[in-house]
């Protein structure tokens, strides 16, 4: 049987996990303070970190889905504010770009009446890409 340390270095070689994430994913098979005590060993030996993990997570969502989306999911993950708003930021300078790109490869036209506008703005807000970003991309003025 895997030792809790053994465990947490399984999950993290697999992929960056934030601090509460992998205590949840723990706390079956350890106590509460000696999990704590091994995720604090683990970020002083830079193994683990959620920094690196928010980094990594708007890395992975950034082309499909928008900032709002982003925000949700790292709240969700455990991720402290600060560090979330950090990603968040970096991720909002390009939510044109790729709401446009999602925008395209989905539809490809304008729409030609009001419900379809409704439809493709709802499939954008539901990408998490911001309403602002949204009327722009649907509206056509940001088409190339």
């Amino acid at each position: 049987m895997p030792s809790l340390r053994e465990r947490a270095l399984g999950y993290l070689a697999r992929r960056e996990h934030s601090r509460a994430e992998l205590a949840r994913k723990l706390s079956p098979h350890g106590e509460a303070d000696e999990i704590a005590a091994l995720l604090d060993a683990l970020e002083q030996e830079r193994l683990l970190s959620d920094g690196r993990f928010a980094e990594s997570l708007r890395h992975t969502r950034q082309g499909r889905y928008g900032s709002l989306r982003l925000r949700h999911e790292l709240q969700q993950k455990g991720v402290a504010a600060g560090q979330a708003e950090r990603e968040v930021e970096l991720a909002r300078v390009s939510d044109l770009e790729h709401a446009r790109a999602v925008w395209l490869k989905k539809f490809g036209a304008p729409p030609a009446d009001a419900r379809e506008r409704a439809r493709q703005m709802r499939f954008l807000l539901g990408r998490g890409f911001p309403m602002d970003v949204a009327v722009r991309v649907v509206g056509g003025r940001e088409v190339d």
